[in-house]
């Protein structure tokens, strides 16, 4: 009977250690590295860590990207604003009727915004300035695409991503312009009408070590 309890200890013993191997295996394993982790960025909470200035960070130009694995799109955006809304801490771009990335953020429950650094001058411009429609933008900028937890598209070169999740999407009104500003706008604008999307910060990256 001694020697039964002794095997049974025994075992119980070897199966709790295992566990705590595997675990162990598991929490140390490279592969349990986030994708943003694996191509050198380090997870930020933009509400502490964001330090640029909200009213010029748009003005500079960042990069917009929906989509999924099989199929997305980029382009350079100058307009959006970041802050809280409905007790979330939100950021808002905006996608004309006809651009080609509006069906991408049409379709997807996320998106990213990012930054590249000024010796990255020719993404943003190239983006800017070129259709997807017309070919793989990424492809010819030699960009590497990489996808979060949620599957949601970004490039390895940006020095930061911030991914969103959609809380509302609807095209301005133009029955609602208040001022002559929008009117102006859209008088002699191609594009057509903007859709504004409002996404929810769900996770933010940057380049390298993070800094203060």
């Amino acid at each position: 009977m001694t020697n039964h309890r002794f095997h049974l200890q025994s075992d119980l013993l070897l199966s709790n250690l295992f566990a705590v191997a595997l675990t162990m295996l598991l929490v140390l394993s490279p592969s349990t590295l986030s994708a943003q982790e694996e191509n050198g960025f380090t997870r930020i909470n933009v509400v502490e860590d964001f330090t640029d200035n909200g009213f010029q960070w748009f003005r500079d130009a960042q990069l917009l990207c929906a989509g999924n694995k099989e199929m997305s799109n980029a382009m350079t955006i100058g307009w959006g604003g970041i802050g809280t809304l409905w007790g979330r801490t939100a950021l808002t771009v905006y996608v004309a009727e006809k651009r080609y990335t509006k069906e991408f953020m049409d379709n997807s429950e996320y998106f990213t915004v990012m930054s590249f650094d000024f010796t990255q001058g020719k993404v943003l411009d190239y983006m800017g300035r070129n259709s997807g429609r017309d070919g793989d933008k990424a492809k010819a900028l030699g960009l590497h695409t990489a996808f979060t937890a949620n599957g949601t598209p970004y490039y390895t070169e940006a020095t930061m991503v911030i991914e969103c999740k959609v809380m509302y999407a609807a095209p301005f009104d133009p029955k609602y312009f208040k001022s002559d500003a929008p009117k102006r706008m859209y008088a002699n604008f191609p594009a057509g009408v903007h859709t504004e999307y409002i996404g929810e910060v769900v996770g933010a990256w940057v380049k390298g070590e993070k800094t203060k």
